[in-house]
């Protein structure tokens, strides 16, 4: 039986390289889901999203060459964000916050020192080019 574009399949994962992951479908037939494929944030490590054995649930792409292209982002159609406005308890003291989720505050600081910790790696990395052109 051959696989059919736009079908949604159940699939396990027999394999994971550094561009994607390969699946092996019920019919016993093998595709490749692209690392782009995989998730809808931007995935940097594929294995912080799948492992071999994982079962997933994929939809067959157009095909290149008369390979089997997936997706999982596809399979899985996104959540419609709620019309509902969030609910915030604007009135939690700072005392409550390390119970309970973390406060503007806390997470700007936590933004910031991130921020600070990227912009000295840039400069160090920008300072080190510069420094090995310099030495020829």
């Amino acid at each position: 039986m051959a696989v059919e574009e736009g079908t949604i399949l159940e699939g396990t994962v027999t394999g994971i390289a550094a561009f994607g992951a390969f699946v092996r479908l019920p019919d016993g037939e093998s595709g490749m889901v692209h690392i782009s494929e995989v998730a809808d944030a931007y995935v940097r490590d594929i294995n912080d999203f799948l492992k071999v054995g994982d079962t997933v649930k994929v939809k067959v792409l157009p095909g290149h060459n008369g390979k089997i292209s997936l997706s999982i982002k596809k399979a899985n159609p996104p959540k419609k964000p709620s019309s509902k406005p969030m609910d915030i308890d604007w009135r939690s003291s700072r005392s409550n916050a390390s119970s309970g989720p973390a406060s503007f505050e806390d997470l700007m600081s936590k933004f910031m020192k991130d921020s600070e910790e990227r912009l000295l790696d840039v400069k160090r990395s920008q300072d080190h080019k510069r420094s090995g052109y310099a030495k020829r």
